[in-house]
């Protein structure tokens, strides 16, 4: 167990805490998103790559989870507006997806590497963070943790 704390620890020590960097953009399907209008309410903030095999693992569960929270995914380094519409059509994925082009929402978050979620209570505040793969269980109860 303290190995896997020791990991988890390792691997998360660059990413921000406290409260949530500023998440402002629009997404690939030409909505604008402001992560401070999902205050009062939590919100799963998640950074992916449509080059990062772990990240296929976890884009279904994302997408469920999509269905019934509030749920923003950063793309990072992925190609273009129409690059990223197609890789989520041919995934069969519908979540909300802001570009990062040039890493810069991603470094202002601290994320080194993909995918990397961070759960975002309703006054803004980073309640956790996860590097890798993550359960839809585990992010579904750290979502409900946060709105408590």
């Amino acid at each position: 167990m303290a190995i896997v704390v020791g990991v988890q620890w390792w691997k998360g020590r660059t990413l921000v805490t406290g409260e949530a960097p500023p998440l402002v953009g629009r997404t690939v399907d030409g909505t604008s998103i402001d992560l401070a209008d999902w205050r009062g309410r939590p919100v799963l903030v998640h950074f992916w790559a449509t080059w990062c095999p772990v990240c296929r693992i976890t884009d279904g569960t994302i997408d469920a989870i999509a269905n019934d929270h509030a749920v923003v995914t950063v793309a990072l380094q992925s190609g273009t507006e129409d690059e990223i519409r197609a890789y989520m059509r041919e995934a069969g994925q519908d979540f909300r997806v802001v570009l990062d082009p040039d890493g810069r929402l991603a470094r202002t978050w601290g994320v080194a590497g993909v995918p990397t979620s961070f759960v975002i209570d309703g006054d803004g505040r980073i309640r956790s963070s996860i590097v890798g793969v993550s359960t839809g269980l585990g992010l579904r109860l750290r979502l409900w943790l946060a709105g408590r």
